[in-house]
């Protein structure tokens, strides 16, 4: 069993957990994620490390309620345990001097991006990020993106806070301006990461992006989290979750991750049932 020590609500629907994992923390990386399963009748879920303490040994996730392990998880509190917390799980970012970095992240992908960005400007980057929510109430991590970032641009769909549009906009000027960007990382939604890397690749900027496809045993071993990068099928647990943007298929990823929403729906509708009764 793995005691929360920690839960912090952000923002609605998003939420934070430390976990104690002495095992998982001395040994997780930046980019790399855990499997979750909250008791023997749960199902697995990845979930990416937000940051990693080896001194304390523990590890923190940052999760939005999108189905019924995520609510569920949201309802637990600081001194319960989770069951299971597999990890550290899939490739490390990769790390290294590249020159100019920009970070970019949407909605729940700053919390993934974070510690990539602390150890990109670590390993000296100049780092450029670019931060997008939907509106501001659903923003995070800010001050924390900003404090390893030598420039941080923030947008909102709606111009609640910051500048109004999405975040490919900035992206466009930055490598438009003239500046050389050598890297681009981009953490988020599918859709959001398909459009990064649409607007990276006339420009030739090698784009990074985090795939979390639908996984089970997180391990190779079911080959439900497949994906199709540069022609061939690639496993996002063991070979990812990170990949080349560029080479992505991305159409056939946005395909897959509709495969079970009836199913998930289901799911969540008895959860719902059961709890209220």
């Amino acid at each position: 069993m793995y005691k929360i020590l920690l839960k912090q609500d952000l923002v609605p629907s998003i939420h934070l957990f430390e976990v104690a994992a002495p095992a998982v923390a001395k040994k997780a990386r930046a980019g790399q994620f855990v499997m979750v399963r909250i008791d023997q009748k749960g199902e697995r879920i990845p979930l990416t490390i937000a940051d990693f303490d080896q001194k304390e040994g523990s590890v923190t996730i940052v999760f939005m309620e999108v189905g019924t392990t995520t609510a569920r998880l949201a309802l637990m509190e600081a001194g319960e345990a989770i069951a299971d917390f597999v990890g550290p799980l899939g490739l490390p970012a990769e790390i290294k001097k590249f020159g100019t970095v920009a970070c970019v992240a949407g909605g729940v992908g700053v919390a993934l991006i974070t510690p990539i960005a602390r150890e990109l400007k670590q390993a000296g980057n100049k780092i450029v990020s670019i931060l997008g929510a939907r509106s501001q109430d659903l923003l995070f991590w800010e001050k924390e993106l900003g404090a390893f970032s030598d420039r941080l641009i923030v947008t909102t769909d709606d111009g609640s806070y910051g500048r109004k549009g999405v975040v490919t906009e900035p992206l466009k000027e930055l490598l438009e301006s003239g500046e050389k960007v050598d890297r681009v990382i981009a953490i988020g939604p599918v859709v959001m990461m398909k459009f990064c890397s649409l607007t990276t690749q006339p420009f030739g900027v090698k784009t990074i992006v985090s795939l979390n496809p639908i996984m089970v045993d997180g391990t190779g071993m079911c080959g439900c989290c497949r994906v199709s990068v540069g022609g061939e099928t690639r496993f996002a647990c063991v070979d990812g979750p990170d990949f080349d943007g560029h080479e992505v298929d991305w159409d056939l990823l946005l395909a897959r991750q509709t495969i079970y929403l009836d199913e998930e729906k289901c799911s969540f509708e008895q959860w719902q049932k059961s709890h209220s009764s």
